[in-house]
């Protein structure tokens, strides 16, 4: 294909159609010395087919300790029966090929010996010598020991299904909540007689689903407990909206406009609850205000005697547990925690146990996140999980009789990935934690039914997924079932990338990451290193397990890049509250000094890297650190692609600027009302700085990050009299990824990075 082809569709496309200026440098490969085909032939669909079938999917078998799996062996597939009391297993068929010759007797149908694919079998009575199965009408049963299948008398599985209570009505019955318009009506199934009960109800600050003329039962947002009635109320109606429009609809465009609040926004979501006695026909909206512009929670927990709710302030640096009283509508405050400058959006949480009795509370007021357990009244008793350098995970399971938890953990396995997940047991009084997943890997833990066993699956990028299974009462106990195969992946020419640790720009804090080569790489070359970006600060999107080709970057680097994924310092939430919040105020260039500081790292370390032609490319909040990185040192950077970037986060969703660069809180004196402000720096004012080749993509209907960012930043960069590239996805939303996107970043590298043309960068001045 001729250089200027993608430039070509660009220009078809309504895009601007403007390359940024090159750098010329001496380079040893030329646009034609790419390989195309080699590039397809190591992307994750290509590769594939090596692993296909080889990676186990275990399943436990209901109330017992065993579990079973299939998997691709040379011979075929087979089917594995393992006991997780001693991690023996055996091949549930005993011969394929005479399986397959009675299955075909008794269903009329075939099925490949080395490829015998069942679906839906299952055992019966801890017998695990056989196994059931129905198949094109009829009802079978496979002997493990003899290798005999046997038809059999067809099962009835008529099963009743329990009947669930709508929840318009209460547990007796004896009431019914009805909704009409935006309004709550009541109805006494004794009497008959209907009642009005809200009169406040409107348009997105509704009790009821839809507004209806008529007075109709399933049309109601709340729930019975008892006799109690609670509707938790989230009110848009000051949201302000936005509007896409949709060029690919039929038969003419569409416009699609919803709620969006922004940072700094007076009009937000608001909360009400609304609590209703039935039996003393009272009703009011219970005092659940403490924040201006809270964020209210309502748990899953229910009960005729409490519910419990967070509320957390809009800045996002404080937040309570609360108790609603159902049977008189009292709130009571249990736990208020405060974390500056926000709590941790992503970890926080808690847990109800014993119906109430206790909670266990999740915390970073050591600096590293930890469950702690309180009482009923919201007493502090203890810490329960311990670690100078752990980070405390999601609950797996909570055992209130052995009084454990099982809970996954980052960083305190010295030596060891900080961001690989591995799981411990700890006791409620703190006293004891063990370790239930050794491994240097990502761990995976599925628990069998009762608990007392799991499977554990771990892997890293350059290891293929390792199945242990093990006791949870005896955690040093397990055994190896299985150890994926990747000798043909290995064989076709696949490599593992490079996994990276470095030192971020301040030359202490420690860096994670990956780094592909091309498969032939020749050291003697200088190679072009191209760095794919997310900044987080929620999550890394680094890969942590086995993944081939992740974001095609492997495909990349096949022709003829080096290219690298690390993530810099504020981009995890797993590594602790300073690493966290390292970019708080700072939204825009926190992650860009680590970006420029790893790549030199890397070419002082590889010779074969040639720092003359570096790029970079994101997607979401990896594209804003693209182009904030470029117009930031625009002599180190010579190209970047940024699909669907939020570059003014001013305009982007309204949680995502106020938490993490941060919110301005005053008092109004005039009206005495809290008045909330934020100004995110956005690319827009660095626009002016652009050398290198920029190119912009976005969906046209992207309702998670609006395609007004991209318009209002290429608006930016036509005023400073900027060439660069625009692309528009039709009919794409936030999820642009597909084979015309993937290809547009390559051409664009290959073109500007291989071999890069000279142009004017002023297209007004013409220099």
């Amino acid at each position: 294909m001729r250089k200027n082809t993608v430039i070509s569709f660009i220009g078809l496309l309504f895009c601007l159609c403007i390359q940024a200026q090159g750098t010329s440098t001496s380079v040893n490969s030329t646009v034609n010395d790419v390989d195309w085909a080699r590039a397809e032939k190591f992307s994750s669909d290509a590769l594939e087919q090596y692993i296909k079938g080889k990676r186990p999917y275990p399943n436990w078998i209901e109330g017992s300790s065993y579990f079973y799996y299939n998997v691709k062996e040379d011979n075929g597939v087979s089917y594995y029966l393992v006991n997780a009391k001693n991690g023996k297993k055996r091949n549930m068929i005993k011969d394929n090929l005479q399986f397959v010759q009675q299955y075909a007797r008794i269903t009329g149908d075939t099925l490949d010996a080395r490829n015998i694919q069942l679906y839906g079998y299952r055992f019966k009575k801890n017998d695990f010598n056989r196994f059931y199965l129905d198949k094109k009408g009829k009802s079978m049963v496979y002997d493990m020991r003899t290798g005999i299948l046997t038809q059999i008398k067809a099962e009835n599985k008529k099963k009743e299904r329990p009947v669930l209570k709508p929840s318009y009505h209460s547990s007796d019955s004896l009431f019914t909540m009805l909704g009409c318009g935006y309004d709550l009506y009541i109805r006494n199934n004794r009497t008959g007689i209907i009642h009005r009960l809200t009169k406040d109800g409107k348009e997105d600050a509704s009790y009821t689903y839809r507004c209806s003329k008529d007075t109709i039962e399933s049309n109601t947002k709340g729930f019975w407990l008892g006799h109690r009635y609670v509707c938790l109320i989230q009110d848009m109606s000051e949201v302000k909206e936005i509007s896409l429009i949709n060029s690919l609809a039929r038969q003419r465009p569409t416009t699609n406009t919803f709620k969006m609040p922004m940072p700094g926004d007076a009009g937000v979501r608001q909360y009400r609850m609304f609590w209703y006695d039935a039996d003393h026909e009272q009703g009011k909206m219970l005092p659940i205000g403490k924040y201006p512009d809270q964020v209210v929670t309502l748990d899953y927990f229910r009960s005729p005697k409490a519910l419990f709710f967070t509320r957390r302030s809009r800045k996002g640096d404080k937040i309570d547990l609360c108790r609603i009283n159902v049977t008189d509508g009292t709130v009571t405050e249990l736990i208020s925690e405060e974390c500056a400058p926000h709590i941790n959006l992503t970890l926080s949480g808690y847990r109800i146990i014993e119906k109430g009795k206790y909670f266990i509370w999740w915390s970073e007021r050591t600096g590293k996140g930890n469950y702690y357990l309180y009482n009923n009244d919201g007493r502090l008793l203890n810490r329960i999980t311990h670690g100078d350098n752990l980070v405390a995970g999601s609950i797996v399971h909570i055992d209130t009789l052995r009084r454990n938890i099982i809970f996954a953990g980052y960083g305190n396995e010295p030596d060891t990935n900080p961001y690989y997940t591995f799981y411990y047991k700890a006791d409620f009084d703190g006293k004891k934690q063990t370790l239930l997943t050794p491994g240097n890997g990502n761990h995976e833990l599925t628990l069998s039914d009762d608990q007392r066993y799991a499977i554990d699956t771990y892997s890293r990028m350059d290891l293929a997924p390792v199945m242990n299974v093990l006791s949870i009462d005896r955690p040093t106990q397990y055994f190896e079932v299985n150890r994926m195969d990747d000798s043909l992946l290995r064989k076709a020419g696949w490599q593992p990338p490079l996994l990276l640790k470095l030192k971020a720009a301040d030359g202490k804090t420690d860096l994670y990451g990956l780094m592909y080569l091309p498969s032939q790489l020749d050291k003697n070359k200088k190679y072009p290193i191209i760095s794919n970006v997310y900044p987080g600060p929620q999550d890394d999107q680094i890969p942590q397990s086995f993944t081939l080709d992740d974001n095609g970057n492997q495909s990349l680097a096949e022709l003829g890049f080096i290219v690298i994924n690390v993530a810099p310092r504020g981009s995890s939430p797993l590594r602790g509250h300073d690493f966290y919040n390292f970019g708080y105020g700072n939204l825009r260039d926190y992650p860009l000094a680590d970006d420029k500081s790893v790549i030199e790292q890397l070419a002082k370390n590889y010779p074969f890297i040639d720092l003359n032609r570096v790029g970079i490319y994101g997607h979401s909040g990896g594209a804003f650190q693209t182009v904030a990185a470029i117009l930031t040192y625009p002599d180190f950077y010579k190209v970047a692609v940024a699909a669907s970037g939020n570059h003014d986060n001013n305009i982007y969703i309204q949680w995502w600027g106020e938490a993490f660069h941060g919110l301005t809180e005053k008092t109004d004196p005039k009206t005495g009302k809290t008045v909330f402000s934020t100004k995110i720096p956005t690319n827009m004012e660095l626009a002016k700085n652009l050398k290198g080749h920029l190119m912009l993509i976005t969906g046209d209907v992207d309702k998670n990050v609006p395609p007004s960012s991209t318009y209002r930043l290429a608006d930016a960069l036509i005023k400073a009299n900027k060439r660069f590239d625009m692309f528009i996805l039709p009919g794409k939303d936030h999820g642009v990824m597909c084979p015309y996107y993937q290809n547009l970043i390559r051409y664009y590298f290959v073109e500007n990075l291989i071999q890069p043309v000279k142009q004017h960068i002023d297209i007004i001045n013409h220099n």
